[in-house]
């Protein structure tokens, strides 16, 4: 019952940090960076809510580091891609935070190894808002975000990067809901317990789409009101997603085999069914499923050795953290990273918003999870 006691208290932690919130709202700072940008064009999107539906930025929120929310980072020197001040610049209003965690063994040990960083990392996300009172505002029902819209705070839905964390428990589903989380996808890189993965590594494609397992917990997401995400799924496991789901799926964070053909783009057929049922699909900036990218050999031996050197960099503080962006500043600069461009990312938005309309495309650049091309390197 271990993990029944660490589910309370993670409750409880939310709840109190909830208490302790103030109400008062600062106000925003100034937007930067709009240079090109007409005064009608902004004063257009201001008018619209705009919400990612996929922002890794939370696995930022948990390192040893403090990263501060509210402070300008640099994507050119940290990697980062979303903080308040680049939110307002970019006029993103917020979106789904999402409580990602990596594939690990399928045994008991490794399910609560998971289950307790999953708690940690939902937990940071409520101590953002909690600290940000007049900023943020959790969102538990789409009602929420137009209110939290209106009054100018910025929209934070939780949202689950693979649901490994559940173990072999179906309930616990129930324990992430109280905890906030709206959006939900079985899987990610490496096949588990739930379902098939696009990249299914050494399990490999056991359950031919979802186990059984995996279906009880499509039933009970849409009991629980609870968005599917297929993002990682297997093609299998999409399909029978959007077949047994009793609401339509989404796609947080995806792409077109139309353009480019790629394990984490969706067919033009498999994309066609979820649209006739209402799904939509986020297009995913992540360089590598917009085109094939290679890399000089320079770079890529320079980045291992990095790598290497500083296996703990998630970890790493003070003095050996600037050493560490030093060193791989200097080698973006010495051998620069072969992106893809603003041009590819649009080029694979038209195409689904032509083959399936615009009421069925939206945006998940996978923010701070590898997402980001040339002339878009962040929420600006």
């Amino acid at each position: 019952m271990a993990h029944r006691t660490s589910l309370t208290l993670a409750l409880l932690s939310a709840v109190s940090l909830a208490a302790c919130a103030t109400t008062s709202t600062p106000a925003a700072p100034a937007p930067q960076n709009l240079a090109g940008v007409s005064p009608e064009v902004y004063a257009m999107h201001q008018r619209f809510m705009t919400l990612d539906t996929h922002l890794d930025t939370p696995a930022f929120l948990d390192t040893a580091r403090d990263y501060d929310i509210m402070e300008r980072h640099s994507y050119e020197r940290d990697g980062s891609q979303v903080d308040y001040p680049r939110m307002i610049d970019g006029g993103l209003d917020g979106g789904f935070w999402a409580i990602y965690m990596g594939q690990g063994p399928l045994t008991p040990e490794g399910y609560q190894q998971v289950r307790d960083k999953a708690l940690i990392r939902a937990t940071s996300i409520h101590k953002m808002v909690a600290a940000n009172p007049g900023v943020f505002e959790i969102a538990l029902t789409s009602a929420d975000a137009k209110r939290i819209f209106d009054s100018g705070k910025k929209i934070v839905y939780l949202s689950m990067e693979n649901s490994y964390e559940l173990g072999e428990d179906i309930s616990l589903l129930d324990s992430f809901y109280k905890l906030g989380v709206r959006m939900a996808g079985p899987v990610h890189n490496g096949t588990n317990q739930l379902a098939d993965s696009t990249n299914p590594g050494p399990v490999g494609n056991k359950w031919g789409g979802l186990s059984p397992m995996g279906k009880e917990y499509v039933k009970r997401a849409n009991e629980l009101g609870i968005i599917l995400d297929g993002s990682h799924s297997s093609d299998a496991t999409i399909e029978q997603m959007i077949d047994l789901s009793a609401t339509p799926i989404i796609l947080s964070h995806h792409g077109c085999d139309g353009v480019h053909e790629h394990p984490r783009n969706l067919s033009d057929a498999l994309l066609k069914k979820m649209a006739a049922k209402g799904g939509v699909i986020h297009m995913n900036a992540l360089g590598a499923f917009l085109k094939d990218l290679p890399q000089s050999k320079e770079r890529s031996d320079a980045m291992q050795a990095l790598r290497q050197k500083y296996s703990n960099s998630d970890q790493l503080t003070g003095a050996a953290y600037e050493a560490f962006l030093d060193e791989r500043v200097a080698i973006n600069k010495q051998f620069p990273e072969n992106r893809a461009t603003f041009e590819d990312y649009m080029e694979q938005i038209l195409y689904a918003i032509k083959l399936v309309g615009v009421d069925h495309v939206g945006f998940g650049a996978d923010w701070d999870g590898g997402g980001g091309v040339e002339g878009y390197d962040d929420v600006t």
